[in-house]
């Protein structure tokens, strides 16, 4: 069969969904209104955007909004009551460095207007994000000296920091034990997991089963074994929903692939799901009721950017 052939929507299975205007990776969605929006990414040969775009799952197609004021691929995003913050990424330059950003902008999606947040206290590009008990964080990423290095030399960034939102001020919080970029979160039991994850160590460029939990009473990081990923990824896929824990694709040591799971609790054990449609890695992931949205990516290790769009329905 073909995959423009697959429309279900049945529970437990994948859809085909309207594809973006232009391929795209690292590009971060965020849900308000019942609307998905997506910001920027990177285009052939790592050329970054600042296209804005809305997607209506009622009508099944996207809508152009107001251009972000800055290109850039690799940012995160959270949002907050009726503002969506897009924060850090990068871009690359004439001379083919990356320029690595501390950069935040805030979207109105109401207004479909732009202003300027607080900067971040260091560049990260790639890194996680998580939102907790009013506060987002942001973890890892490339190491800024990887601008001129290289992503097969980059060491990772273990800075983590968060955004206090009465404050208004980003802080420095405690470090994640493993540097690395390509990493995912999410937040469980009231405590954030960064999943996955890539690094050079001294044993070589590593894609990571990594799991560590940070608890915020106590700011520290802690390994977390229980929910090590069932296998090696970096630029995975990640999410919560119905209080269950969702991975799709990433780099692995055999390429990206389309393996997908989720985190059964009494077993205490990941179990697979229907594979993706085709391999994915660096796409944006997206919830809306009770379906995960994967949005563009990457195929295969030519790093080709894609413009489809995956819908994974669950059981409720």
């Amino acid at each position: 069969m073909k995959i423009t052939e697959i429309q279900t929507t049945k529970p437990n299975t994948w859809a085909i969904k309207c594809p973006l205007a232009d391929a795209r990776s690292h590009t971060p969605p965020a849900v308000h209104g019942g609307k998905i929006y997506i910001f920027g990414g990177g285009g052939p040969q790592f050329a970054s955007k600042n296209s804005v775009y809305a997607y209506d799952p009622a009508t099944d197609q996207w809508e152009q909004r107001s251009d972000m004021p800055t290109y850039r691929s690799g940012a995160v995003t959270a949002v907050v009551d009726d503002r969506i913050y897009v924060m850090g990424g990068g871009f690359k330059q004439p001379n083919g460095q990356f320029k690595f950003l501390t950069t935040v902008e805030i979207y109105h999606p109401d207004s479909d207007s732009w202003e300027t947040g607080p900067d971040l206290l260091m560049p990260h590009d790639y890194p996680a994000v998580a939102q907790l008990d009013g506060a987002l964080y942001v973890l890892g990423g490339h190491h800024p000296d990887a601008t001129k290095a290289g992503p097969k030399t980059d060491p990772g960034f273990d800075f983590c920091e968060r955004l206090d939102l009465k404050k208004g001020q980003w802080e420095e919080i405690a470090p994640l034990k493993q540097p690395r970029f390509a990493l995912a979160a999410v937040v469980v039991d009231g405590a954030i997991l960064t999943m996955g994850g890539v690094a050079f160590t001294p044993e070589g460029f590593n894609n990571f089963t990594l799991v560590e939990r940070y608890e915020p009473k106590q700011n520290r990081w802690v390994p977390d074994e229980r929910h090590a990923l069932p296998w090696p990824a970096a630029g995975l896929g990640a999410c919560t929903l119905n209080d269950t824990i969702y991975i799709f694709g990433g780099y692995s040591t055999d390429n990206i692939h389309n393996r997908a799971a989720r985190f059964d609790k009494q077993s205490n054990s990941w179990q697979r799901i229907a594979d993706m449609p085709m391999p994915r890695a660096a796409m944006g992931v997206a919830t809306l009721g009770n379906t995960i949205y994967l949005i563009g990516g990457w195929a295969d290790d030519g790093r080709t950017p894609q413009a489809e769009v995956y819908a994974y329905t669950t059981g409720g």
